[in-house]
């Protein structure tokens, strides 16, 4: 074996500089196994049950649906509390609306409408307002005149409105 590969592999288990001791026991790291065990031992203390036989959860956010394949669903209904764990799947509102609308039901009905308004909006000629109208009916701030300020504007607004009284 080299001598400077030795040097090195002994410098590296030094806890401080030249002439200290050395480890007598190599450190131990946490892996991710002991914080599923805490997880999973908090969720018993909860009282969470597995409900079986799910093969999908669609999570909806604003226009993006976070989808789960075949989980482990667990539920506490008296802590308010569901677990979902799997692997997501993040995917547009737009792509997964057909797969997804026999499944909500008459109270999402509302819901489906908006969507449907915000979807005609996004795509162009689809009926809904165009730019040019949406430019048209904006109340935007009318530009100064060259050569005004807004301090010259207000004194002679305040003018106007001293005279009329």
């Amino acid at each position: 074996m080299n001598v400077e590969k030795l040097m090195k592999m002994a410098g590296s288990v030094r806890t401080g500089g030249k002439g200290t001791m050395r480890r007598k026991k190599k450190a131990v790291h946490k892996t991710t196994t002991t914080d599923d065990k805490r997880l999973q031992s908090t969720l018993k203390r909860i009282g969470v049950n597995a409900i079986p036989a799910i093969e999908e959860v669609n999570i909806f956010k604003e226009d993006i649906v976070i989808q789960f394949t075949n989980p482990k669903v667990q539920a506490s209904i008296a802590a308010n509390t569901w677990v979902v764990s799997g692997t997501p799947q993040t995917k547009k509102l737009q792509d997964i609306l057909p797969q997804i609308i026999h499944q909500l039901g008459p109270d999402n009905l509302e819901n489906l409408k908006k969507l449907a308004e915000q979807f005609q909006k996004q795509t162009p000629g689809s009926g809904g307002p165009t730019l040019e109208q949406d430019d048209a009916d904006d109340d935007d701030v009318p530009d100064l005149v060259p050569g005004q300020t807004f301090e010259a504007a207000a004194a002679e607004e305040e003018g106007h409105t001293h005279a009329s009284s």
